[in-house]
């Protein structure tokens, strides 16, 4: 593997990727569920190993305890990414994170809807907006008839994701401990959005028969 150059360059953001989807298949649902001795939650409540089933399965302790973690796989891999190949491998390494935690290759692809782990990610990357993104969430829940649409608030708050992603590589606006905002900061937006709402369509594709789309109403 070389280390300088065009290809050293290209050798690092692959290493970056590999390191962020690994620390992204790294299933926090299933380890809490261990520790307290609950059950997998694939296999109760939504279906879904994510902080909102852990939850109602496990209780609230226990679902704090894996949104805590699957926030912190989005910090730590953008972390890493930006050690291993800079500003670029930040990026993307917390995309990669996200699609980890969607579709980890241990578990038979099927893992959680990446929100979570994708807020670890806007927190690393992009800590201007990060308050701003945490309002926005905070606001679609606190409305009845959006928390019941967990889609669509997420669509809604990728679409914030992705445009304040915008604003703030056009203008230049300054982004805390975040790296230089540049084109790969609405792009890295737009992968994980991608990945995050697809996860949800396929969770509700491959549950038709339930009612009221259950799938839908988890969010994390």
């Amino acid at each position: 593997m070389r280390w300088t150059g065009r290809g050293g360059t290209l050798d690092r953001l692959g290493l970056g990727l590999a390191i962020g989807y690994l620390l992204g298949t790294v299933s926090t649902a299933d380890l809490v569920a261990k520790r307290v001795g609950g059950p997998d939650l694939r296999a109760e409540g939504t279906g879904n190993p994510g902080a909102a089933n852990a939850i109602s399965v496990l209780g609230a302790r226990a679902g704090l305890a894996v949104m805590a973690g699957d926030i912190g796989k989005g910090v730590g891999a953008c972390a890493v990414g930006g050690a291993v190949a800079g500003p670029i491998g930040a990026h993307l390494a917390g995309t990669a994170a996200v699609a980890g935690h969607c579709y980890p290759v241990q578990n038979g692809f099927r893992g959680g809807k990446g929100v979570a782990t994708s807020v670890g990610q806007c927190l690393a990357t992009f800590p201007a907006y990060f308050l701003i993104d945490v309002g926005i969430a905070a606001a679609t829940a606190a409305v009845p008839s959006w928390k019941q649409r967990a889609f669509a608030a997420t669509v809604v708050s990728s679409g914030f994701w992705i445009v304040g992603s915008v604003f703030w590589w056009l203008k230049g606006w300054r982004n805390l401990w975040g790296p230089k905002p540049t084109i790969m900061l609405p792009v890295s937006a737009a992968l994980s959005s991608a990945v995050i709402l697809e996860r949800f369509l396929a969770a509700n594709r491959s549950r038709p028969d339930r009612e009221a789309a259950p799938a839908d109403r988890d969010v994390a």
